[in-house]
């Protein structure tokens, strides 16, 4: 069997200024990645705007501005509406060559031959890597999350787990002559039978060492002896990232070192990982990835970086590797669909006397991941009995990943739609059943919460969205052919923290720089830690220069798991207080400037164990068109008990960003697999259909106060909590306008059309 494997471009992005920096001259601490006359360059980050509001705090040189929790625009937000901030995949550099990278288009089977001769004759063609001719990786390692799924081992060997695979990778001298010889490459294939169709209940499902079962009490004692029992399946199918910005990666050797300008959330984790793959020292690779155009936790060690750095090694020369939209579906993980099943038990009042949810997802043949759905509710609802467990089967697909509030996106769909039907059977508002349930402690841990504020944010939303008011029948508000209704859901996301170190310099001109590595993927982490550090250091946030992204600066927490702000947020923190009590001595500043730099490791590792969360409570309106099937979200509220929070401009859109995606989540998302070939129908942003302007309604978020006392700044976390529970709350509203429970996800206007309305007879869909 002969076959060719065909893709297409990606457009490139933005461009930056670098400026060269000298780091400390006082020693850095054993974790640190650079000694202190290293000299790195980075890109000077633009001034903060002036905030919108303010308070005073007192400083040894007067008054100065409170930074943190006043709204600021992006520090380099000039830089990037004007073109000046450069992304991986555009940053210029001599003698550039390019790769392109050759996927499989078999499901499962061996590779029999590379016919790479024709290939190599053509224009501007400079190689052709794969399994026989590639440089040998070192695979026998393990990363901070355990061993590395074998996808970034790329060309190592003839086996094809998956339709989607990377093969091999064409190099030229443009991008056009790499794309057009990669599409010209004939791979042959031994190919065999595959399966790639996921649904509950497949054999060989089990339970995973890495994601154990909970239980308390006897699950079915308290069942059979509740008053009110819900017993529901709910699904949702394969989703993607698709961030803006396409994953990139430049590769070239400079001195005897490895320099990589990639397109990541964790350039130090990255950097290590390569390392590794390469049996390289640590620190003779570095990787720098000052601009992201979105991650949402797709963008690791990925393999156009590990590519792009066998090709510069093999060819001696530069070599960029950039991934097209429809790569991206199969070589960047996704999340895994699910299938779900929640039992609740209840007396007549709505007290919990069981919780029992059930989750599978399927993972790759080749590595394995779990999505933890039902792990979403062992912090969230109190009660007798307890049973929760997250199963996983394997199939022939590429390996699922983080992909925003991993499990609880999901986990939450399903148990917060039963929540809501235990209401509606109770005779109960739904927010007051949640609050009937409140735990004081951990409801399977006994920890204590290190605060919790769920029923404020359930009290500031039901006044805001104006819930008191609310009709709870369904289907007896019409307007026109539209049926409305209104839903509500609650969502956690854990906190936590991770060691970090930095470094802040106290520069002659009287200015101070920041040195760590993290990671801005368009959250706005750079502003906010510049707030940080003025805060810290009491000046006003135009006198920081905030260099994040560089391998170079020493370990540092990857943006993920909603913990990047306040992890790193510590380490500059720790490091400015270091830095005061030095300036305090007096003295004057040296050229090079004067440096203090942090470690967080041991005050991370002294927290106190407690039950760390962030709480939300999700509303929704809809209007549903039963005779066209249309579901159109009206308005969404979220308010959220998530710390401290450090620039309200820039939280809000990642609160607001969370909720459209989980409007897309409900009504839009599906990657649909052809059973036949194993490989996606419509992997591109065309056949793949999210939420877009039009599907957006006017959405409001907005919080309540809920620092945490441990953390120095009082930070949790808000990357993810947005996107949690806001499906299940448009679920609910669609069952308040219609009266039927759909627990299938998207609610797609066939599903609508099928179900009709409970005046139909029927109840779920």
């Amino acid at each position: 069997m002969t076959t060719t494997t065909t893709t297409t471009a990606a457009p490139a992005t933005t461009a930056a200024t670098t400026t060269t920096a000298t780091t400390a001259t006082t020693a850095a601490p054993a974790t640190t990645a650079k000694t202190a006359a290293t000299t790195t360059t980075a890109t000077t980050a633009t001034t903060a705007a002036p905030a919108t509001t303010a308070t005073t705090a007192a400083t040894a040189t007067g008054t100065a501005v409170a930074a943190v929790g006043t709204a600021h625009t992006r520090v380099e937000g000039v830089a990037k509406v004007t073109g000046a901030a450069r992304y991986a995949g555009e940053v210029p550099h001599p003698e550039l060559a390019h790769g392109w990278l050759v996927l499989s288009t078999v499901a499962r089977g061996r590779i029999r031959a590379v016919r790479s001769e024709p290939v190599l004759a053509m224009p501007g063609v400079l190689a052709v890597l794969h399994h026989e001719n590639a440089p040998r990786l070192n695979g026998g390692y393990t990363n901070a999350f355990g061993v590395p799924d074998p996808i970034v081992q790329v060309f190592q060997r003839d086996r094809v787990p998956c339709s989607g695979w990377p093969v091999a990778l064409v190099v030229a001298e443009t991008p056009e002559q790499a794309r057009e010889a990669a599409e010209a490459l004939v791979v042959e294939y031994d190919e065999e039978p595959h399966d790639v169709e996921f649904t509950a209940g497949l054999p060989g499902v089990y339970t995973s060492e890495s994601a154990p079962a909970e239980t308390k009490g006897d699950l079915e004692a308290e069942l059979a002896a509740s008053a009110v029992v819900v017993d529901a399946e709910y699904s949702t199918p394969e989703e993607h990232h698709s961030p803006m910005e396409p994953h990139a990666a430049l590769a070239r050797w400079d001195g005897g070192r490895l320099e990589v300008i990639d397109s990541n959330q964790g350039s130090r984790f990255v950097a290590d990982e390569l390392a590794k793959l390469f049996s390289l020292d640590p620190e003779s690779v570095r990787v720098r990835s000052e601009h992201v155009g979105g991650g949402f936790g797709s963008k690791g060690t990925r393999p156009h970086s590990v590519a792009a750095a066998m090709a510069a090694t093999v060819l001696h020369r530069p070599v960029r590797v950039v991934m097209t939209r429809r790569q991206m579906f199969s070589l960047v993980g996704y999340r895994s669909p699910t299938a779900q099943r929640v039992r609740l038990g209840a007396d007549a009042d709505g007290r919990l006397r069981a919780v029992e949810h059930r989750a599978e997802s399927l993972t790759s043949t080749v590595h394995e991941f779990v999505e933890r759905s039902a792990e979403y509710g062992r912090a969230m609802y109190g009660s007798d009995a307890h049973h929760s467990v997250s199963r996983v089967v394997r199939l022939d697909v590429p390996t699922p990943s983080w992909m925003r509030a991993p499990g609880e996106a999901p986990g939450s769909f399903a148990l917060e739609s039963a929540v809501d039907e235990l209401a509606e059977r109770c005779g109960l508002d739904p927010i007051e059943l949640r609050l009937r349930n409140e735990p004081d402690v951990g409801p399977l841990s006994g920890l204590p919460f290190s605060s919790r504020n769920l029923v404020g944010c359930f009290e500031e939303g039901a006044r805001r969205f104006g819930w008191a008011g609310r009709d709870p029948r369904p289907g007896v508000r019409r307007e026109g052919c539209w049926l409305l209704g209104t839903g509500t859901a609650a969502a956690t996301f854990p906190m936590l923290s991770a060691p970090s170190t930095a470094a802040v310099t106290a520069e002659p001109d009287g200015t101070f720089t920041v040195r760590i590595t993290a990671s801005d993927i368009g959250t706005g982490a750079r502003t906010a830690l510049t707030l940080v550090a003025a805060d810290a250091l009491e000046t006003e946030p135009e006198r920081i220069r905030m260099r994040i992204a560089d391998s170079d600066f020493g370990p540092a927490m990857i943006a993920g798991g909603s913990m990047g702000t306040r992890s790193w947020a510590w380490a500059i923190r720790v490091a400015a207080a270091e830095l005061r009590e030095r300036l305090v001595l007096g003295g004057g500043i040296p050229p090079e400037g004067i440096t203090a730099r942090s470690d967080t490791s041991q005050a991370v590792g002294a927290l106190p164990p407690m039950e760390r969360h962030t709480f939300g409570a999700q509303f929704a309106e809809v209007a549903v068109d039963v005779a066209s099937g249309e579901v159109r979200v009206r308005r969404m509220l979220g308010i959220f008990a998530a710390g401290r929070i450090v620039n309200p401009l820039t939280a809000r859109g990642q609160f607001v960003g969370g909720m459209v995606w989980g409007l897309s989540m409900a009504l839009h998302e599906e990657a649909v697999r052809d059973r036949a070939t194993g490989g996606h129908v419509g992997a591109d942003l065309a056949g793949y259909h999210f939420a877009a302007h039009a599907d957006v309604p006017h959405i409001e978020a907005d919080w309540v106060d809920d620092p945490d006392p441990d953390d120095p700044v009082g930070i949790k976390g808000i990357g993810e909590i947005g996107v949690v529970g806001a499906a299940a709350a448009i679920a609910n509203a669609v069952w308040h306008a219609t009266g039927v429970r759909h627990r299938h996800l998207p609610i797609r206007p066939d599903r609508v059309l099928l179900a009709g309305t409970a005046a139909d007879g029927d109840a779920g869909a």
